[in-house]
């Protein structure tokens, strides 16, 4: 027989919503977004070929997501 709340039953251990990797990856995402926010100023960025002028969050949020697409991608390549 099987107890209740075991990873074998299918069902979530109690406090399996706030696990410490979680709480990282919160206390990180919020501190990036803070980063990002603070840095409003304008900046030129130069891609390949194109000068652009642009907010540099702007320039960090892209950055941001960009690394975590591909950070997920690479982690759902690994699960296969």
């Amino acid at each position: 027989m099987s107890r209740k709340g075991t990873a074998s039953t299918g069902t979530p251990r109690a406090g399996g919503v706030f696990t410490p990797g979680r709480v990282a990856i919160g206390v990180v995402a919020i501190l990036l977004l803070v980063f990002i926010f603070e840095n409003t100023r304008e900046v030129r960025i130069r891609l390949l070929i194109p000068e652009v002028t642009m907010p540099l969050y702007l320039a960090l949020l892209a950055t941001a997501l960009l690394g975590a697409i591909c950070g997920y991608y690479a982690a759902a390549r690994r699960r296969k």
